[in-house]
């Protein structure tokens, strides 16, 4: 357990310091990666709350196949954990994140993700 907190206090450090996101190279991003794209809201809630983590403090350190959460979560048509995520993340970070934008000029102008993403971005 403890070598899990330091592993992640680890990868939080690293992305307060560095502008780059970190690659889903380790076995708690890749959980969450997976948990994502297969639209496993449960497995994804049950993965943060095991190692202590708010969504919000690893979100924009972890990357799925170059792309942030909610956009992998949209590509992979993952509409339950989409919504969770942005529940779970501010409002403000939701409005700056582009991702309803970046739905709309990728071919995913139809994804229920894109209201809830409005929706939050206005609260």
């Amino acid at each position: 357990m403890k070598t899990k907190i330091i592993a992640l206090a680890a990868v939080i450090a690293t992305t307060s310091f560095v502008s780059a996101p970190v690659a889903a190279n380790d076995q708690l991003a890749q959980s969450i990666c997976s948990y994502v794209a297969a639209d496993s809201r449960n497995n994804l809630r049950k993965v943060l709350t095991d190692n202590r983590i708010r969504l919000s403090a690893v979100y924009s350190g972890v990357v799925c196949d170059g792309l942030p959460l909610v956009r992998h979560a949209i590509k992979h048509n993952a509409t339950e954990t989409a919504e969770f995520m942005i529940k779970q993340l501010p409002g403000s970070v939701v409005a700056a994140s582009g991702d309803a934008e970046w739905a709309q000029s990728n071919g995913f102008g139809t994804s229920p993700v894109i209201n809830a993403i409005k929706e939050r971005s206005a609260s």
